[in-house]
């Protein structure tokens, strides 16, 4: 639901708090909801931002910012699968964002994570594609963040995936092509090697499915590019089932791409495979 609109106060919400009044004109809103926006400076009263216990008066002015309705982390469907240390893994389900987007303020995972590790400091630290499920990785704390910094420059993390492609893909493959991630809607997959080895994606066949004409295969990479898995896949021929950026279009079960397992040092975790 989007909201947008300028309202006056009336008698009626006379030296209410604001995060009270802004149900009149959000019915079905979530108090938590309401108290977010006028955190976050969604909320002006008489021009200026104000705090959810502020108390509003008669003739007072109040307009919304032109704000898409946060969602909770349930709402979401976000579940925490592992917590160690200064890291967590959160499980995000494909048709949510990761992070959000310049521009737009729609709801993502990276929007509830106070609420997930309440009296924390959650810093996202990887993000997937819309359409893409499986596990996000979260720093409780500015130090967790730059040690995942230093294990990803020295290759330390690996990051499995699992995919259903078209076609019969068999054994083990390592796709090693440098990849143009420039402002562009897809990713170029080049001609040259990448001589980074972090940049490669590793591929192990798992098993067939004959009748559908499809593999389901696991993926490793250690620092990812945008769409990397997707491009790599679809340029030895085997695209995800359900990609209509690398594929044939789009399939009824979404997206077939999961981020199922991390490992790095001192943490790991892993979800239920979909596929």
């Amino acid at each position: 639901m989007f909201f947008e609109g300028t309202f006056h106060i009336d008698a009626c919400g006379d030296g209410n708090r604001l995060d009270r009044v802004l149900e009149t004109v959000m019915p079905g809103s979530g108090l938590r909801l309401r108290r977010r926006l006028c955190e976050e400076g969604h909320v002006l009263v008489d021009g200026r931002g104000r705090k959810p216990g502020y108390k509003v008066r008669v003739g007072q002015s109040v307009q919304i910012g032109g704000v898409w309705a946060m969602k909770t982390a349930d709402e979401l469907g976000l579940t925490v699968v592992e917590r160690e240390g200064g890291f967590a893994a959160v499980n995000k389900p494909g048709g949510v964002h990761s992070a959000a987007i310049s521009g737009k303020d729609q709801p993502c995972a990276e929007g509830v994570l106070t609420e997930l590790f309440p009296g924390r400091e959650p810093l996202l630290l990887n993000r997937l594609d819309f359409l893409t499920s499986g596990l996000l990785l979260v720093a409780l704390s500015p130090e967790a963040r730059e040690a995942y910094l230093r294990y990803e420059a020295d290759g330390a993390i690996k990051k499995f995936y699992l995919a259903r492609v078209e076609g019969r893909l068999d054994g083990i493959v390592s796709v090693r092509s440098k990849l143009d991630t420039d402002d562009r809607k897809t990713t170029r997959v080049l001609a040259d090697p990448d001589p980074d080895s972090r940049r490669w994606t590793g591929i192990s066949a798992l098993s067939h499915d004959n009748g559908e004409g499809s593999s389901l295969v696991r993926c490793l990479i250690m620092k990812g590019a945008r769409h990397q898995i997707r491009a790599h896949l679809a340029s030895i021929g085997h695209p995800i089932i359900g990609d209509s950026l690398y594929g044939e279009g789009e399939s009824p079960f979404g997206l077939m791409l999961q981020h199922q397992r991390i490992e790095m040092p001192g943490f790991q975790a892993e979800t239920v495979p979909l596929f």
